[in-house]
C-alpha cells in the first residue's frame, strides 16, 4: 500500500521561502510521477506542479512559475516543492499525489494522495 507523508509547512511572512517534502513508501517510487496540489479555504484542490517519473521534466502552474521548483529524488523516495517569494495568495493546504503517468495528472486522477501540510503566508 502506497503512503505519502508531507512535511515542511508552516507560518511565514510574505517574501519568505519554504521547502515541502513528500516521502513515499510502499512501492517503487520510480514508477510514479509526482504532483503537488493546494487547497485554499473554501476552494477545491488546484494544480501547482508536477514532475515525470524520472524527474527529467517538470510542469508548473502559471501562478507559481519563477517562484516554485519541483524536484524528485528516487533514491530517497522523496519529492520536494521549493517555494520562494511567498505571498498571502499562496496560503493553502499543500498535498502531494502520485500517478503512474504525468499525462492528464490532476488531483482527481491521482492514484494516491497525501494528507497535506498547511502553509500560511502573512503580509
Amino acid at each position: 500500500q502506497v503512503q505519502l507523508v508531507e512535511s515542511g509547512g508552516g507560518s511565514v511572512q510574505a517574501g519568505d521561502s519554504l521547502r515541502l517534502s513528500c516521502v513515499f513508501s510502499g512501492e517503487t517510487f520510480d514508477d510514479y510521477a509526482v504532483g503537488w496540489f493546494r487547497q485554499a479555504p473554501g476552494k477545491k484542490y488546484e494544480f501547482v506542479a508536477k514532475i515525470t517519473r524520472g524527474g527529467g521534466s517538470t510542469y508548473l502552474a502559471d501562478a507559481v512559475k519563477g517562484r516554485f521548483t519541483i524536484s524528485k529524488d528516487n533514491a530517497k523516495k522523496t519529492a520536494y516543492l521549493q517555494m520562494n517569494s511567498l505571498t498571502p495568495e499562496d496560503t493553502a493546504i499543500y498535498a502531494c499525489a502520485v500517478r503512474t503517468t504525468v499525462l492528464a495528472f490532476t488531483w482527481e486522477s491521482a492514484d494516491y494522495w497525501g494528507q497535506g501540510t498547511q502553509v500560511t503566508v502573512s503580509a
